[in-house]
């Protein structure tokens, strides 16, 4: 990867490649092993510049915002990580919409809602991820999905064109969007919300606050809700009633505030995520027949059985 650095170097400049960068540095669980090149572009232009660079010389490469959803492997990546964040973190608001700019975090985009009078995007509040990644998962929240406010994203294509694609298009489902299936890249996204009254809202935005703190293992690192919601359940009344609150693989473990989560207790690898994430999956299975599918990523090099 070493020619690609120092032709993304020259294209998009020094102080924007990084190689072998660890990823625990960019990731709410602290975990992962290096990446061999870590690209942070300023503007979408150079964003999609590298994307295409990328593909020109089939390197892989992998998109993120700042890896609230993602565990990577203690090897690391093998390819080209294409950080979307605090550059690329515009916000702006007309009327009744707003549009942001992948990068831009969740809690901030709810706050300038907030600042503007605009409700429906209370839901969004305490979500520790950027728009784009909201979008790629449909991410939701006490009742509230990105799916009920999202107009349309601009997205670049596997030709490197830029497109506005309408929400309708995006087949936004339970975490998932065609999104992924068709290699597209978000770069940003339109909101339609709502004229609201302020109080309200900030209300709203109180309340939900007050729950994850409460529910949550804030203190503590992860990566939010590890196991998708199965049909009819709840991943966490099922994990703790097969007796696995607490339950730990090295400094990786079942959260004992609320047992959907797993937490980092300081020194976790991703191998003890990982194969925490795999006995509890046997043992759920074992004790109600209800097989979890995680809801986390993985990157990198993973155990296939």
């Amino acid at each position: 990867m070493q020619s690609i650095a120092e032709l993304l170097m020259r294209k998009i400049g020094e102080d924007r490649i990084l190689t072998n960068e660890s990823m625990s540095r960019h990731t709410t669980f602290r975990i992962g092993g290096p990446a061999d090149v870590f690209a942070v572009p300023r503007t979408v232009e150079e964003a999609a510049q590298i994307v295409r660079i990328c593909r020109e010389q089939d390197a892989p490469y992998y998109i993120i915002g700042n890896g609230s959803n993602l565990l990577v492997s203690d090897d690391g990546y093998r390819g080209v990580i294409v950080q979307l964040y605090k550059n690329l973190s515009e916000i702006a608001a007309a009327g009744d919409t707003m549009t942001a700019q992948a990068g831009a975090m969740l809690s901030v985009i709810a706050k300038r809602a907030l600042a503007q009078g605009l409700a429906g995007f209370e839901f969004a509040s305490g979500i520790p991820g950027t728009i784009g990644g909201a979008v790629v998962m449909n991410a939701g929240a006490y009742g509230g999905e990105l799916k009920d406010v999202l107009e349309e994203v601009t997205v670049l294509t596997l030709e490197g064109e830029l497109r506005t694609v309408p929400a309708r298009e995006l087949e936004l489902g339970y975490r998932h969007s065609v999104v992924p299936e068709k290699g597209w890249i978000v770069l940003g996204a339109k909101l339609r919300l709502q004229k609201g009254d302020p109080g309200q809202i900030r209300e709203r935005m109180e309340e939900l606050k007050e729950q994850r703190v409460r529910k949550q293992p804030l203190d503590l690192p992860s990566a939010g809700s590890t196991f998708k919601r199965p049909e009819g359940h709840f991943a966490g009344k099922l994990i703790m009633e097969a007796g696995l609150r607490g339950f730990a693989v090295g400094d990786a473990q079942v959260s004992e505030k609320h047992c959907g989560f797993v937490v980092n207790k300081g020194a976790a690898t991703a191998a003890d995520v990982y194969g925490l994430i795999r006995a509890v999956i046997a043992r759920v299975r074992e004790h109600s027949g209800v097989t979890l599918e995680p809801e986390v990523k993985l990157l990198g090099a993973f155990p296939t059985e």
